[in-house]
């Protein structure tokens, strides 16, 4: 029987029928609409990459007065947490322990030191099994020892040495609360199991049941077949990123500076990779584990690591870093925080929608030409 390469009729047929079964899938429902909600709660308190209340110790050898006020200082920081101590022993343990990420020194000789001018005034010593924590320890220290200084200097009336006064300033994110950043980025990988694992688990599942030969027995092409497995998914990933989105900005406090429309626009664009990444991992697995572990390995790991969302690629090897630009996420998970807090900056969002284009299109010519023969009736 003759038929045409693309029949809308027996494409919203598929499409009805496609809805259905989501509709009718608990676990489905529960990979769209509750697990993103966990992931935003636990990107959103459970992650953090700020440096608050660092627990530090700090040995106070000397009587003096100033030597007191200074130590009070430290005790007032934001970024620490105070461990007083007389002596180093006390303390030195706790930083072998892992309790104490470092302490602080203010010696017996400070206010000679003070009075002469002589550096370095205290000694800092971090647990260098941390490199990362270590540097801020280094930092926030020598920041509170210079703050100190200058109030004291102000006190008696005379100007810091400084010919320079640097006001820093921080667009996008002038808290510098990491939660703005991981939000969005987390929407990133949200969506990606969406796409890739949905429907590479449900495409599975019907190899496994026999429903797939079933669709193959009907007078049905094989784009149709594609666009009607794959439509209701897109539709419920760009459903879920409204979701995600109303909660980041009603309930985490994620300013929305962009437009909606920018917003689902670039959506869609990612969804084409994700579902065709999905589609390609269901034409090699037929079975839903196997499925769920390639899902886990070429989706959902690169997309949490070398996308840009928790490591900055810039600081990556070159071959990682080559690597990336086949990661979907890696374009949009850039896209996704600027247009929460930047805005619509086309000329940034349009390089990166074609890249994930070209990496969809990819996708679904490998899956094309690997499920070609069984498809084709």
């Amino acid at each position: 029987m003759a038929r045409t390469a693309l029949s809308p009729r027996r494409l919203a047929a598929l499409v009805r029928k496609e809805t259905v079964q989501v509709l009718r899938d608990p676990s489905a429902m529960m990979i769209a609409f509750v697990l993103p909600v966990v992931l935003l709660f636990l990107f959103a308190y459970a992650v953090s990459l700020d440096i608050r209340n660092i627990p530090v110790g700090v040995v106070l050898e000397s009587d003096g007065a100033a030597a007191h006020d200074l130590a009070a200082s430290f005790s007032g920081s934001r970024y620490f947490t105070v461990t007083p101590a007389r002596e180093r022993d006390s303390v030195s343990a706790a930083v072998v322990s892992g309790k104490l990420h470092g302490f602080i020194v203010i010696p017996q000789d400070f206010e000679r030191r003070l009075e002469l001018g002589e550096t370095p005034l205290v000694q800092i010593v971090t647990d260098g099994s941390r490199p990362n924590t270590a540097n801020f320890v280094q930092q926030y220290a020598q920041g509170v020892v210079l703050t100190w200084l200058q109030t004291r200097l102000a006190a008696k009336g005379i100007s810091a040495p400084s010919a320079v006064e640097l006001v820093p300033r921080f667009w996008f994110n002038a808290e510098l609360e990491t939660r703005r950043a991981l939000i969005p980025g987390a929407i990133a990988i949200v969506m990606t199991i969406i796409g890739t694992l949905l429907t590479a688990l449900v495409i599975a599942r019907e190899w496994e049941r026999g429903t797939m030969e079933a669709i193959l027995s009907t007078p049905v092409g094989s784009v149709e077949i594609l666009i009607g497995k794959l439509l209701p998914y897109f539709l419920l990933g760009l459903i879920a990123t409204g979701v995600c989105t109303i909660l980041a900005t009603q309930l985490f406090g994620i300013p929305l500076r962009g437009s909606w429309a920018a917003l689902f626009a670039m959506s869609a664009a990612f969804l084409v990779p994700a579902l065709g990444q999905g589609l390609l991992i269901s034409a090699w697995a037929r079975n839903q584990f196997v499925a769920a572990q390639l899902a886990l390995l070429s989706a959902f790991l690169p997309a949490l690591l070398l996308s840009g969302f928790l490591f900055e690629i810039d600081s990556m090897p070159v071959a990682i870093r080559l690597v990336s630009h086949v990661v979907a996420a890696r374009y949009f998970v850039p896209v996704l925080q600027t247009v929460f807090l930047s805005g619509d900056v086309w000329s940034m969002f349009l390089p990166n929608m074609l890249a994930m284009l070209a990496i969809g299109t990819a996708f679904f010519l490998l899956a094309r030409s690997r499920t070609k023969k069984r498809l084709d009736l």
